[in-house]
């Protein structure tokens, strides 16, 4: 089969387009991938800058979407079901044997593209919301890197569940492109301060969710309102920020992480439980995933440096079926 490892960690560049033998399908659930996520991680992974440093060569991605081959009788699956998939052992691969625990149907509305990018970004915003925001009807959520494929993920899923947005992006272009993942509201990061200021009438905002970390650190505190809640999702932006824990004691607020990945490996039924809640919000339409930009398994590295140079809008994903 066709897949794509990580052959040297010395970045995008140290990818390439490989033929594997495919995995044993003994008591997994076999599925033909159509698309697989590529993800900030993803990008981490290939210069031994994630948490979990994996030898090389390995297979990276985590998340897909395709068509079961085969199942085994009791795991709820037959071939031919639309699925997603968390394959921790590798996504960017044609074909994957995973436990039925990580297999999850996907509902007619969604495309299986689109499907293959949903898990990584709308679990971790679906996390960082519920369990560490504890987000309450009526809140407002700040969301910085609102264009990218986790700010769009944290958008649909606040907009899902009723809560309006204030989305903070670096252009009017991707400011477009948080509209269309429905924002309640954008604002230019240079100068978000005072205009989420102005838009909240000098209260300031319930959460923030920050996968950008960087300079808009401060600014992103000051823009809190009482009891308020900065959850921390990553640093596209390079630099990690340090806080002077006085400034908690000012409003009341709290800084708190969010590392679904982590969350997982301790409790590995979550995923499962999140599903249960969004996949009635996906078959009705109250929750959105937008079409992903498509690279060939054979651009992988492209699309890891899309990434990299943050020019990517949206969620992207390779094809795996060309």
């Amino acid at each position: 089969m066709r897949a794509v490892q990580v052959v040297e960690a010395i970045g995008p560049d140290g990818v390439r387009a490989v033929d594997l033998p495919e995995p044993d399908p003994t008591g997994q659930v076999v599925v033909d991938l159509d698309a697989a996520g590529v993800s900030f991680p993803d990008f981490l992974q290939t210069s031994g800058g994630y948490q979990v440093v994996r030898p090389t060569p390995f297979v990276p991605g985590v998340e897909g979407a395709g068509i079961v081959r085969e199942a085994p009788g009791d795991s709820g699956f037959r071939a031919g079901d639309r699925v997603v998939v968390l394959a921790f052992g590798g996504a960017w691969q044609r074909t994957v044997a995973v436990h039925p625990s990580t297999v999850f149907a996907l509902p007619d509305a969604v495309t299986l593209t689109a499907g293959a990018g949903f898990l990584m970004n709308y679990l971790t915003a679906h996390f960082a919301l519920t369990e560490r925001a504890r987000t309450r009807a009526g809140e407002t959520v700040l969301v910085h890197g609102a264009a990218g494929g986790l700010g769009t993920a944290c958008l649909q899923v606040a907009a899902a569940l009723g809560l309006d947005t204030i989305a903070v992006v670096s252009t009017e272009d991707k400011a477009a492109v948080a509209k269309a993942n429905r924002a309640t509201h954008t604002v230019l990061a240079d100068g978000f301060k005072d205009a989420v200021a102005e838009l909240t009438g000098g209260r300031g905002v319930d959460i923030v969710l920050d996968p950008v970390g960087g300079d808009r650190f401060l600014d992103s505190l000051r823009s809190l309102a009482a009891n308020g809640r900065h959850v921390v999702l990553g640093f596209t932006g390079g630099e990690i920020p340090t806080v002077k824990v006085n400034r908690l004691l000012l409003k009341n607020i709290s800084v708190v992480g969010a590392g679904w990945g982590e969350y997982v490996r301790e409790d590995f039924g979550y995923p499962a439980r999140q599903w249960a809640e969004l996949e009635p919000l996906l078959a009705s339409g109250a929750l959105q995933v937008a079409e992903p930009t498509l690279f060939p398994l054979e651009r992988a590295g492209d699309a890891l440096k899309s990434l990299e140079s943050r020019s990517a809008t949206g969620k992207v994903a390779l094809s795996l079926t060309t």
